[in-house]
């Protein structure tokens, strides 16, 4: 006959007969990341991803700060359709230099044999040395702070213009990073009401479902069924040419958003259709959890990703239709400053092959859609790698 070895009773089971030991406590895996570091992770892997990052921190920051970056005051009158000032790092004497030196460009004195144009150079002979952190035409930083510290510019205080002037003789170069704030602005709002309201109409019309999302989706499509471009102008035409800069941005604005988050609504509805039925929202349901925890513990968390990357990429998408528009006279009125305003100089073809320096707010304009869609494209590699 066998004899069956009973195990030993621990103290916790002697001082409490009945209950069951408590279970062993699980302790985290060392190497385990969470999903926000797994993400910085295979960001950080994307080139495309980590350059669009690099210049997007960029242009938010010299916007933040665009009086102290631009090199002179944008709205400071000077010489009309000057071109840009030559940059060496070669000083007049001829030596290398690690500081360049911006050389005015004037005539020559001599004719061109066939055109009989005068030819333009460099003036040598009036040299302008640049530098860091000097001291310019004062400015209020932020609106408040009375300052004349640029970050670069003349040592002297002359003006200087890297890519030239306008019709009226100012710099393009600092207009073009003072109006960085009206463009990315406009594109910031109209992003930021477009993503919040089709994200909750696109939850609410996938959730509910039934006869709201009946109601919610034709009403959807009689948004996107609106031509946009030329609605906007219509609208625009019944705007008083005496309104204020601020009161027509308000309109820019408003009009932007009221059309542009359909498209986002029908996109998250999708997805909320197929979260609805993964096991852990019906689980939610069975347990009696409201509509609204549902959809803010279980359905966003979920949906976020997609938003997210929707909002880099719908960017690029305004800056591009606020220049188009400031391009027409339809968006940015003066004295406000914005990228799609400086680009009405180029209605001229004339003007464009006398002087080719007015479309330099295409770089701008480049820079900004490269950087925002290449870190879009990084964000939708790294949120979902499948």
């Amino acid at each position: 006959m066998s004899t069956t070895i009973l195990p030993t009773p621990t103290e916790h089971e002697e001082a409490s007969p009945g209950i069951p030991p408590e279970a062993p406590t699980t302790k985290p895996v060392q190497g385990e990341e969470s999903y926000s570091r797994l993400v910085w992770r295979r960001l950080r892997r994307s080139v495309s991803g980590m350059v669009g990052l690099i210049l997007v921190s960029l242009l938010v920051i010299v916007t933040i700060f665009g009086d102290f970056f631009a090199p002179m005051n944008p709205k400071e009158p000077g010489i009309a359709f000057a071109p840009p000032d030559h940059i060496s790092f070669f000083a007049p004497d001829g030596s290398f230099s690690l500081m360049p030196y911006a050389y005015p460009i004037g005539e020559t004195g001599e004719l061109d044999p066939v055109t009989f144009q005068p030819i333009t150079g460099p003036d040598l002979e009036n040299p302008i040395a640049l530098g860091f952190f000097v001291e310019g035409s004062p400015y209020r930083l932020f609106g408040l702070i009375p300052a004349r510290v640029r970050f670069f510019g003349a040592r002297d205080g002359q003006p200087v213009h890297f890519l030239g002037t306008d019709k009226f003789g100012r710099d393009i170069f600092s207009r073009g990073i003072v109006g960085a704030r009206i463009s990315l602005a406009i594109a910031l709002i109209v992003v930021t009401i477009t993503t919040t309201v089709g994200t909750l109409v696109g939850i609410t019309s996938g959730y509910l479902g039934g006869r709201a999302d009946t109601w919610l989706q034709r009403f959807v499509e009689l948004v996107l069924a609106f031509p946009q471009l030329p609605l906007y102008l219509a609208l625009a035409s019944l705007i008083p040419a005496t309104t204020s800069s601020n009161v027509f941005l308000a309109f820019v604005i408003v009009v932007l958003a009221a059309l542009g988050w359909a498209q986002l609504s029908r996109e998250v509805r999708g997805k909320t259709l197929a979260l609805a039925r993964i096991d852990y929202v019906r689980a939610a349901m069975a347990v009696g959890a409201g509509d609204g925890r549902i959809i803010l513990r279980h359905i966003l968390p979920n949906v976020l990703s997609h938003v997210i990357v929707a909002v880099t990429l719908a960017i690029p998408t305004v800056v591009l239709l606020e220049s188009f528009l400031g391009f027409l006279g339809f968006a940015v009125k003066p004295p406000l400053i914005s990228w799609g305003l400086m680009l009405q100089d180029t209605s001229n073809f004339s003007v464009i092959g006398s002087y080719p320096w007015i479309l330099s707010p295409v770089v701008f304009v480049l820079i900004t859609v490269f950087a925002f869609n290449a870190l879009g494209d990084g964000l939708r590699d790294a949120i979902d790698p499948y």
